[in-house]
């Protein structure tokens, strides 16, 4: 059976994820109230971010960046992108 949830990015309701998708209280956060839909946006922006402005994964200043990155796309209806990147000309 398919979860719903409203969902705050996307301001409807939509399919939620099966699972939460980060650890700690933010990934159930996620979970109850983002869709799968505004995920895969906020994945798409992620790995902009990381490949744009070279981040370091491993280091946790670049982490925490990426946590607050996605707090803001996700909750705060910050338009959140990496700087330089130019989209695709279709």
């Amino acid at each position: 059976m398919v979860r719903m949830v409203n969902c705050v990015k996307l301001k409807r309701e939509a399919e939620g994820l099966a699972a939460p998708p980060y650890p700690g209280e933010l990934g159930v956060r996620i979970w109850q109230n983002i869709s799968q839909e505004a995920w895969q946006e906020w994945v798409q922006t992620q790995t902009r971010l990381v490949n744009e402005n070279r981040l370091n994964l491993a280091d946790i200043r670049a982490r925490k960046y990426l946590a607050q990155q996605m707090e803001n796309f996700l909750f705060n209806d910050v338009d959140v992108e990496a700087q330089g990147y130019v989209p695709p000309s279709q």
